[in-house]
């Protein structure tokens, strides 16, 4: 199983998802990305603690995402929910990058992020929080899986420090 997972070097995989930019309503695809670096990281659920955090430490730290030629970092944000429902999350967090739904978890999947998952007895299937730098030629260049909500700024500082 961990064999047929994504790997660093290889090419992001395609995708066209509905979304929402502080700009309003966005279509976004991995194609259009091309060109600049950007982190697409994979959260459970939008408006919780752990991805509350998640986001605003982004948000906050955003100004400071850059590799070392100076190119800012562009931030992508993946979930299940509903496009209505990361407006909201959007707008009352004030975030500052874009947020993408995906509902049908097609690019959940082509990451290798929708996983079997365990709480408190019950199993089901759900997004395991990770995170992806992909380079400006849609190479991806760094992974994290399980990240941890509070250390989520730090991993992506230290990436881009080595990139």
């Amino acid at each position: 199983m961990e064999s047929s997972l994504i790997q660093q070097g290889q090419k992001a995989p395609s995708f066209s998802l509905a979304g929402v930019s502080p700009q309003g309503e966005v279509m976004l695809t991995e194609e259009a990305l091309r060109g600049a670096p950007y982190l697409l990281y994979f959260y459970p659920k939008a408006s919780t603690p752990g991805c509350t955090t998640q986001a605003c430490d982004l948000r906050d730290a955003l100004p400071e995402l850059q590799t070392l030629d100076g190119a800012g970092l562009r931030v992508i944000g993946v979930s299940p929910d509903p496009v209505e429902k990361l407006s909201r999350f959007l707008q009352k967090q004030a975030l500052t990058f874009t947020l993408l739904s995906d509902e049908a978890h097609q690019l959940a999947e082509a990451y290798g992020v929708w996983v079997q998952k365990k709480l408190y007895g019950r199993e089901f299937m759900g997004i395991e929080r990770s995170s992806f730098i992909i380079n400006a030629q849609g190479d991806i260049q760094a992974i994290k899986r399980r990240v941890r909500p509070a250390d989520h700024v730090h991993w992506v500082k230290d990436i881009l420090a080595q990139l």
